[in-house]
């Protein structure tokens, strides 16, 4: 376990305590078989179960009554033919003393405990299942059908989850600048490689392979494309071409499921063209600035806008956009360029908890989603920050050339936008620069020793130092 025994048990208390009823039931991940059973992906833990137990091992469910205190962990000891293949492990009674449950139990007993719980009519607080073997053997359990069990999980439960969660310890920050340092690592090494001839799966691949070689894994699958306008332009065969521009989004995750998420994006010829550096350093500026502004008390949605209130700006600037910027940014004109929320909230997950629902993560009753604007409507964040939460800071410009044709041919926001001269960007690409802030008592600091090098100086200077 990568804390201490009482860092699980105090989490389960006040998990307890908020949900004040019923039985908690928090399911672990199975193994995931590739193409057979033994041939399995490297396992994954449920972050939620995780968090408040600390158990890697498969197969395993942690139940808590929230009224009696009651705490039991669930799962199978191993037979004699896996330790065999996969050697010997701690029986579940060993791991259920190791994480503080006073009960443990084989998988069997959970059905007796689901319909103790149903004869009394007690209430039973899931979580939304993810993965199909969970969501039958939750069938199973309940008699809820998996296209139902979403919107039957436990409200309750997952604020409470999320309440908790949002908020990092000091021990937890550690952990994810661990995860920092390798993706510095990732990250520097695709701006060496990045030179003309290179295939782009050749780079996304030797820094997946930097997180491996750490015991690690990539906390997503890596974006690293010419094609930066692509919001999950993975990588391809294609060689890298001289004078444009490669996005790369990655981040690696630690042995404890902590992760980093960075974007930056590098002129693979070692230096920006003046069309470049002008749309690059726009970014550089929405990006600093939200860094400038994010502290308690800030709504993210008022970092969002800020953000492409500077775009904006910016983009009028060069003669992109026109006319009154507060107009412009009500009726949703910057995401043309910008058509995604400004970041996220990181932590196990690299989008942190979005297998609860975002609505739920994101936003609270103070501040709620616009799900009608395009653009507005992919921004996963919008409540207030405090102090311990963990932000990507993520703003980009892009040029996608299907959406211009869509909003030239409708007029759509005409009277804010230049089409004649956005038409001559079609061959842009796109530029994204992301890092990780931890929100702090009076501000925000990056997380990670060293910080990933973007600014124009920095980054050319750093693209010339190469050997």
């Amino acid at each position: 376990m990568l804390f201490s025994r009482e860092t699980y048990m105090d989490r389960r208390s006040v998990l307890r305590q908020r949900v004040q009823h019923g039985l908690i039931v928090l399911f672990g991940n199975n193994e995931s078989p590739v193409n057979y059973p033994s041939n399995g992906y490297k396992f994954r833990q449920d972050s939620t179960f995780l968090y408040y137990f600390g158990l890697q091992r498969d197969g395993l469910v942690g139940v808590i009554d929230a009224d009696s205190g009651d705490e039991w962990l669930v799962g199978d000891d191993i037979d004699i033919e896996d330790i065999v293949w996969f050697g010997s492990v701690d029986s579940v009674g060993d791991m259920a003393a190791q994480t503080g449950c006073t009960k443990s139990a084989p998988m069997s007993r959970l059905e007796s405990l689901f319909r103790d719980a149903q004869d009394h009519g007690r209430e039973i607080h899931f979580l939304p299942p993810y993965r199909h073997d969970l969501m039958i053997q939750l069938m199973d359990l309940t008699g809820i059908h998996p296209r139902e069990q979403r919107a039957r999980a436990s409200l309750k439960l997952i604020q409470a989850v999320v309440d908790q969660r949002i908020v990092k310890s000091p021990e937890e920050v550690a952990e994810i600048e661990r995860a920092c340092a390798i993706g510095y690592e990732m990250h520097t090494t695709a701006m060496q490689l990045c030179r003309p001839g290179v295939p782009e799966q050749e780079i996304a691949g030797r820094i997946s392979g930097i997180a491996s070689s750490k015991g690690c894994i990539v906390s997503f699958p890596s974006i690293l494309s010419m094609h930066g306008e692509i919001m999950h332009g993975y990588p391809s065969p294609r060689p890298l071409e001289a004078g444009r521009l490669m996005l790369c989004d990655c981040g690696a995750e630690t042995n404890e499921n902590y992760c980093s998420d960075n974007t930056r994006t590098t002129p693979i010829s070692g230096r920006f063209d003046s069309r470049q550096r002008d749309i690059y350093q726009a970014v550089v500026d929405a990006h600093d600035h939200v860094f400038e502004i994010a502290r308690p008390g800030l709504k993210w949605w008022d970092a969002h806008f800020a953000a492409a209130r500077v775009i904006t700006e910016r983009l009028q600037d060069l003669g992109l956009m026109k006319g009154n910027v507060d107009d412009s940014l009500a009726a949703g004109a910057h995401a043309l360029f910008f058509p995604h929320g400004l970041g996220h909230a990181m932590g196990m997950d690299v989008h942190d908890m979005e297998g609860l629902g975002q609505i739920h993560v994101g936003f609270d009753d103070e501040v709620r989603p616009n799900l009608n604007q395009f653009g507005t409507n992919a921004l996963r964040f919008g409540r207030r920050l405090r102090e311990g939460y963990v932000m990507t800071d993520e703003p980009g410009i892009y040029f996608i050339p299907a959406l211009i044709d869509e909003w030239s041919a409708k007029g759509h926001c005409a009277e804010f936008l230049n089409f004649d001269r956005i038409e001559t960007y079609k061959d842009f690409g796109g530029i994204r620069i992301e890092d990780d802030l931890l929100i702090t008592a009076d501000g925000c600091r990056y997380l990670g020793e060293k910080l990933i090098p973007y600014h124009i100086d920095d980054l050319e200077a750093f693209l010339a130092a190469r050997s």
